[in-house]
């Protein structure tokens, strides 16, 4: 919790403007693209029939002799929905954290810049296992709330070989389409004109399952149409890559269900995995931008402060 606290003072690292039409209907801090009687004053231009009268401008329709009318954008407010994927392939790390810490690192680093924004907070954090559904709140209340979850949920992990039946308050899913699943609770809680963020490793996506990928990214699809979506595919670099090594050695992976041998410091090997690994982010990307998403990638073995200020890509500027 005191890691995640930290990220209170860092929001200057992103920028979470709008950057799509919303389309919701509420008044907030949004500006809409819609020109309409808001309260932000947009410009002034020529009286139109069916213009509002109440708006003409009637200092400049002196000056020039002109009826000219005033136009405003609408303010719209946008809750700002976090879905964190905490699955046991985010339980992984090879360079300073899990997948899993880093992900709740920049969870917390959005939360805390839509409390300054003065958005209400909400989302999910979800396991292959359970699910912790937060309603929006607004103010600090809801960033401690989600904070709360984070938390809460990234433990269970551990402690369910010890204690199995002690989550209070947390549903249990029973199938293996978690990913999928917990897509469609985004979906559901998603009102139009939200900013939602997916931070995962997207593993669900990449894997060879079709239909459980197809039904995950239809989801996805769906909250973009209503929604600003934005994917945040947390990777870790033994991932991207496999270590360099002077002399060969046959070492074993598994990834708790399957087992494979590889030699480190063959070149073969090297270039394959590699070739592999880039084909496989390069395919779950476009599938994603395909689906409707704005993708960021980061690494899980540098800081996010390192990586949000060597880079734009949290940033409308």
């Amino acid at each position: 919790m005191a890691e995640l606290l930290h990220y209170q003072n860092k929001t200057a690292l992103i920028d979470l403007s709008a950057q799509k039409n919303i389309h919701g209907q509420m008044s907030g801090n949004y500006l809409s693209r819609s020109k309409g009687r808001g309260m932000e004053f947009d410009e002034v231009r020529h009286y139109q029939t069916g213009d509002d009268i109440r708006a003409i401008d009637w200092r400049v329709t002196a000056r020039t002799g002109k009826t000219h009318t005033k136009l405003f954008r609408e303010e719209i407010e946008r809750p700002v929905l976090i879905a964190t994927d905490l699955s046991a392939s985010m339980h992984f790390g090879s360079q300073l954290l899990f997948k899993s810490v880093q992900a709740a690192h920049l969870a917390s680093l959005v939360a805390w810049h839509g409390k300054n924004r003065g958005d209400r907070l909400g989302g999910i954090v979800f396991n292959q296992d359970d699910h912790l559904e937060l309603k929006p709140r607004s103010r600090k209340e809801g960033v401690l709330h989600y904070l709360h979850a984070l938390t809460t949920l990234h433990q269970s992990q551990h402690k369910r070989q010890y204690q199995p039946n002690t989550h209070q308050g947390i549903e249990h899913d029973t199938d293996n389409n978690y990913f999928s699943d917990n897509c469609a609770r985004v979906r559901q809680i998603a009102k139009p004109g939200s900013l939602v963020y997916l931070i995962t490793d997207a593993q669900q996506i990449k894997s060879d399952n079709a239909p459980q990928q197809q039904e995950a990214l239809r989801h996805l699809t769906h909250i973009s149409q209503h929604c600003e979506l934005v994917v945040c595919l947390i990777k870790d670099a033994l991932e991207q890559e496999l270590p360099e090594s002077a002399v060969k050695l046959n070492v074993n992976l598994t990834d708790g269900e399957q087992r494979q041998q590889l030699t480190l410091g063959d070149k073969a090997t090297a270039t394959a995995y590699k070739t592999q690994a880039s084909k496989a982010n390069k395919q779950c990307q476009q599938a994603l931008v395909k689906a409707g998403a704005r993708v960021i990638s980061l690494n899980a073995g540098q800081t996010l402060e390192q990586q949000l200020k060597n880079g734009e890509q949290f940033c409308n500027r």
